[in-house]
């Protein structure tokens, strides 16, 4: 198996997408990541000559292309006029992601303020079932992810962050020949279940992709590998979703394109090497 080729890359926010692609190419990436919530990548922008020229460039590289919607937009709102434009935001990306040939939508729960759990939680599962419905009509995969935890004293707080808040979610979502699970090993690692008790509570079979970047454990940051007193042990990591028949994508969110171009290779030979001792 050509371990490297499964790492995903993603550029700078601000990047058009064609950059993208076109940087990932040259550092050999097979797979991308973008997201449509900045000027040069707004839906509107897709004219159908560009979303030809998109769709040719995927082609012409074998591309595997995703879109990671923002975890900005809150999937659990619920004031009417704001409910409104979170159900379009998702029918958009569904839209954009069909057109330009992607395979994928990365997904989140959305948030809450504490007070207002239960109302933004039923909201957020209802929006994202309607999401399901749509990925399934498109032939699309909706990868859910597990968010980040927040500080004790934060009034805001994203869902689902922990093994129990995205059972509820998993739950809800199932059964879809669309659903999987974007498993975040950073997040995780911010909960008392950590990465190991994720895994052992949902298993491999249904992640759809695995993203990666190492944390202090205490808050959400996005460190490069042991940056900033890091605590993931990323051998670990690949070893245990190896030994989990875990064979998928992983996504670098972390570091410049040209750092995720060296992890690439890094990560790649390391899991050469756990494919090879196991």
């Amino acid at each position: 198996m050509n371990n490297a080729s499964r790492f995903v890359f993603s550029g700078p926010g601000h990047w058009p997408l064609e950059q993208a692609i076109q940087k990932g190419v040259e550092l050999e990436f097979a797979r991308v990541h973008f997201n449509a919530d900045s000027p040069a990548n707004y839906p509107g922008t897709f004219t159908p000559e560009r979303m030809k020229m998109v769709r040719a460039l995927v082609a012409d590289h074998g591309i595997d292309l995703g879109i990671h919607t923002l975890s900005a937009v809150n999937m659990a709102e619920v004031t009417p006029a704001l409910a409104a434009g979170a159900d379009t935001y998702v029918r958009q990306n569904i839209e954009l992601a069909a057109a330009l040939g992607a395979t994928h939508l990365v997904v989140h729960g959305g948030f809450h303020f504490t007070s207002d759990y239960e109302e933004r939680m039923a909201a957020a599962i209802e929006r994202l079932q309607m999401a399901v419905r749509l990925a399934e009509a498109a032939g699309l995969e909706l990868h859910v992810e597990n968010h980040n935890a927040e500080p004790a004293h934060a009034e805001i707080r994203y869902f689902p962050h922990n093994v129990a808040e995205f059972d509820r979610f998993w739950d809800a979502l199932s059964p879809s020949s669309a659903l999987r699970w974007a498993c975040n090993v950073g997040h995780a690692t911010l909960v008392p279940e950590g990465f190991d008790g994720f895994l052992r509570e949902f298993g491999a079979d249904d992640i759809g992709h695995v993203r990666l970047h190492d944390t202090n454990g205490l808050w959400e940051e996005h460190f490069k590998p042991g940056e900033h007193g890091g605590i993931v042990d990323f051998r670990h990591v690949f070893t245990t979703l190896h030994q989990h028949g875990y064979r998928g994508p992983f996504t670098l969110d972390f570091g410049s394109p040209d750092e995720k171009g060296q992890w690439r290779k890094t990560w790649g030979a390391m899991l050469d090497e756990i494919e090879a001792d196991s």
